[in-house]
């Protein structure tokens, strides 16, 4: 039987990797089979229709988007067929989502895709299970797989939280600390409790205490919203107790959520930090029939280059569902600055946030009295501190809702943006001028462009909610409605610099909630789609 290599698979490990040693042969793993599209001609038409603004938030119901754009039952069938030649379980097999989670022995999936399994040890991310060459499929599933993910086990992104630092804040900043129902005051959010709605949260490790949650809603006076836990290719809610861990991000997200949008549902996707695991999770929540989140919130994120091109198509892919099935995704831009930590002296941008179907969430430091905001400038505190991430995507195009942008540099000159520019939006981010929140039973500070995405997501869910209907794919609109942000003129990030209008710093700015709302009310002639929604 002849194979041919999946495109893009040809693996990226990162600087520094070294190979320790074989795997165990006899390990049982899990590895997720992504699947083409039936009608990828219509869904090619819609998403242009989708990318110009043309078409409504929903443009097609859960049921009819299943019907027209999963896989093909043939599809999936030849890949149970493969398994079953090769010894590999079918733990999972849904058209839905296009995918097929199959389970064995290291040496079958050696033998299956024709790659070698070794362990590798990186200074940053510790031990690892990676592949030596490119992914191999038969010739006669060659056509219907798109990514192959899961055969190494790399963490595939950080969450970007911070907490208040003990040292002196830059520039003569007062540190301060916001409730999120002070910051969703002071950025005039609408009156809405998001009732109705379901908010997805993303998480790669760690987990959420109960106590915890009911002991900081308790305290804000708000009503606690209700939050379940979804498991995603076996991982689970784990709290591990240490709050500078994991359990720092899951927690911050739901209770900045939850706080914005008490009546909405909060269902929080656990999954395993890996390619597989973080795209397996989106996935499974835009497609997820029981809750039916209308907005998703990820705080997790890498450099693109960390990135193999076969995940980010495949991530990408799942995005544009995303914007079809009119669920808004809001994505953290990084806290590393227009570096994003790389350390090669170049620029980089986080993914997911610089996905087109993305609304990267950009960071700011607030300065604000009873009365309201008095100043608001990029998040930028030093190497220590951190700063927003921001920039010029290296992978993706300049998508139309961003054509005749400049860019704004450090030093003043400006250039025009030629390809996606990251990110959307802003809000506030800065430990120093934190969320007070509640983790592992310490009241603390925290920032970081995580707590944007949750805070963007609670606010989409607002608008949802006053509505009726979902906001969906919202950056084309958005890009229209320049009046309803807070434009951020002061300060840089790294190479990128603030300046009237979108920068590659905050973006458009940060919310003037009502102003957003109106931007979003849904068009005359795009009613909602009720179907199965």
């Amino acid at each position: 039987m002849t194979k041919q290599p999946v495109s893009g698979t040809d693996k990226i490990h990162p600087e520094g990797a070294k190979c320790i040693g074989a795997c165990d042969p006899g390990e049982q793993i899990e590895v997720v089979v992504m699947l083409r599209r039936k009608d990828a001609e219509g869904f090619r038409q819609m998403m242009a229709r989708i990318d110009a603004g043309e078409a409504p938030a929903q443009s097609v119901s859960r049921e009819e988007f299943d019907k027209r754009f999963g896989a093909s039952d043939e599809d999936v069938e030849k890949i149970k067929q493969f398994a079953a030649q090769y010894g590999l379980a079918v733990v999972r097999a849904d058209p839905s989502t296009r995918s097929v989670v199959l389970k064995g022995s290291i040496d079958a999936f050696q033998k299956a895709f024709d790659v070698k399994l070794e362990r590798f040890q990186h200074h940053n991310i510790g031990e690892y299970r990676g592949r030596t060459g490119p992914v191999n499929v038969p010739d006669d599933i060659h056509d219907a797989v798109t990514a192959v993910l899961g055969l190494d086990s790399k963490p595939q992104a950080r969450p970007h939280f911070r907490f208040r630092p003990p040292f002196k804040p830059l520039r003569g900043v007062t540190p301060a600390s916001f409730s999120p129902v002070d910051l969703a005051r002071l950025y005039a959010f609408p009156d809405s409790d998001g009732a109705g709605e379901c908010i997805a949260i993303v998480e790669l490790g760690g987990g959420y205490r109960d106590s915890d949650l009911s002991a900081y809603f308790s305290k804000l006076g708000v009503k606690a919203p209700n939050v379940v836990a979804v498991s995603v290719d076996s991982a689970k809610n784990a709290p591990t107790g240490n709050p500078n861990g994991p359990d720092g991000e899951v927690t911050l997200d739901i209770e900045i959520a939850g706080a914005v949008a008490p009546g909405a549902r909060i269902a929080v996707y656990f999954a395993p930090n890996s390619d597989a695991g973080f795209v397996d999770a989106v996935n499974r929540a835009i497609h997820d029939n029981t809750n039916k989140p209308s907005v998703v919130s990820i705080s997790w994120g890498g450099p693109e280059s960390n990135w193999s091109s076969q995940s980010i198509s495949a991530f990408n892919d799942v995005l544009q569902s995303a914007a079809a099935l009119g669920v808004t995704v809001c994505a953290a831009s990084g806290d590393s600055g227009s570096s994003d930590g790389v350390g090669d002296g170049a620029d980089h941008v986080d993914f997911p946030a610089s996905s087109p179907y993305v609304l990267g969430c950009g960071g700011t430091s607030v300065t604000a009295t009873a009365q309201g905001i008095t100043q608001e400038v990029v998040w930028n505190d030093g190497d220590q501190g951190g700063a927003g991430g921001g920039g010029v995507s290296g992978v993706f195009a300049l998508p139309a809702w961003q054509t005749g942008l400049q860019v704004a540099r450090a030093g003043g000159r400006q250039t025009p943006l030629a390809k996606r520019g990251v990110p959307d939006v802003a809000g506030d981010a800065s430990p120093i001028t934190g969320y007070e929140v509640l983790i592992d039973g310490d009241d603390t500070v925290v920032g970081g462009t995580s707590a944007v995405a949750p805070l963007w997501a609670a606010l989409i869910a607002r608008i949802n909610a006053i509505n009726g209907s979902p906001s969906g794919f919202v950056n084309p609109k958005l890009y229209k409605a320049a009046a309803a942000f807070r434009d951020i003129t002061k300060g840089d990030n790294g190479s990128f610099a603030a300046a009237s209008g979108w920068d590659a710093c905050t973006g458009l700015g940060s919310p003037d909630g009502g102003k957003i709302a109106a931007a979003l009310a849904p068009a005359a002639g795009h009613a909602r789609v009720k179907a199965s929604q």
